[in-house]
């Protein structure tokens, strides 16, 4: 049995009562929000401590925003005004600062069937599991909480692994997620989140075969790779900026990596 780690009971009065726009900066908010400082490096808590028990995908990115911690912040302080308890607080809170945007989860879903994780679940589509009332994917990031640098969004460095402050939060909350979902399928977006994934399985606690790293990042911004991989753009008909032999490298293993699991999920 997995013990939870609180950090919400003791900040929860302040954030009902708070005020500032940017409880991040707001001196007051900032104290009680703090949760580690190391160097140029500020850690600081927002609620996104909610997790989907009943996951059977994990969506990976580096660490919430600025933006993304300030809308927990403010959703959990409507839900505790209006008396709701700390699980309806926190799932509100995590379920409104989430990766939600529509072209985004288009192209990550397009991806996902083309690699066939919609057939290792079972459905015609991994669009199905995205529905909040079954909370069948679980958002999370490799730094769970906000982390600033020089009071910039963290974006990979200082490195995660080589830096105490921020291998702690891997090896505390995102270890903590691994263990209570140690049979889901993990998707980091991008190399950095997949980096501490991988660390997790050097640790013993996920099997590389449950992570698909590799796929590209599927933001908008990210329209060539996507094509590549989908196959719907030809490797002669990309630009030098795109390295088409070796996304569809990546995607080889990926199918590799679904078809071992549905293997195993078959001898179970």
């Amino acid at each position: 049995m997995v013990t939870l780690i609180d950090n919400f009971s003791s900040r929860a009065s302040h954030i009902e009562a708070m005020r500032a726009s940017d409880p991040f900066t707001d001196p007051h908010s900032k104290k009680a929000l703090t949760i580690n400082r190391a160097g140029p490096l500020e850690i600081m808590y927002s609620p996104f401590d909610h997790i989907a028990r009943n996951a059977k995908l994990v969506i990976v990115g580096i660490t919430p925003g600025r933006v993304q911690g300030i809308n927990a912040l403010l959703a959990a302080k409507t839900h505790l005004k209006r008396g709701m308890s700390t699980e309806e607080t926190l799932r509100a809170a995590k379920l409104t600062a989430s990766f939600s945007g529509a072209g985004t989860r288009k192209n990550l879903v397009r991806m996902m069937d083309e690699i066939g994780l919609n057939k290792h679940f079972g459905i015609s589509s991994t669009d199905e599991l995205f529905t909040a009332k079954g909370e069948q994917v679980h958002f999370t990031s490799a730094l769970r909480y906000p982390v600033f640098v020089n009071g910039v969004n963290y974006n990979g460095t200082p490195d995660m692994l080589k830096t105490t402050a921020l291998r702690d939060m891997i090896e505390k909350y995102l270890a903590e997620e691994a263990r209570l979902l140690n049979d889901a399928v993990w998707l980091p977006l991008g190399p950095k989140p997949g980096i501490a994934l991988h660390h997790l399985c050097k640790l013993g606690i996920l099997k590389p075969e449950q992570i698909l790293d590799g796929m590209p990042h599927p933001s908008g911004a990210n329209a060539e790779r996507i094509a590549a991989f989908l196959g719907s753009k030809a490797e002669d008909q990309l630009s030098t900026k795109t390295n088409g032999r070796q996304i569809l490298a990546a995607k080889a293993i990926l199918v590799d990596k679904i078809t071992t699991l549905s293997a195993l999920g078959a001898a179970a």
